[in-house]
């Protein structure tokens, strides 16, 4: 798989899964491929990985795996329930 065609397959699967579980009173409407970006992507091996999100305001990113040898691809869905900055000294 080039990478072309995991960034295609991984849109793909944002899209049909979002559209699937979005609740129906839910005032954000369906997505297309249009709106969702990768944010990170990486391939080791024969193995691809890619962070993902969409335009939906809903906190919610993908993670998509796909394994080479099994010619499986894996999606998990987060939701981003906080953002917390933590000073550090050095």
């Amino acid at each position: 798989m080039t990478d072309i065609e995991f960034i295609s397959t991984c849109k793909k699967q944002v899209v049909e899964y979002f559209n699937g579980e979005r609740d129906s009173t839910d005032k954000n409407g369906s997505i297309t491929e249009e709106n969702v970006f990768i944010v990170w992507v990486c391939k080791a091996l024969q193995n691809w990985k890619a962070l993902a999100s969409t335009t939906v305001a809903d906190g919610m990113y993908y993670e998509l795996t796909y394994n080479g040898d099994k010619k499986q691809l894996y999606l998990d869905a987060y939701k981003k329930w906080k953002n917390k900055c933590i000073e550090v000294a050095e």
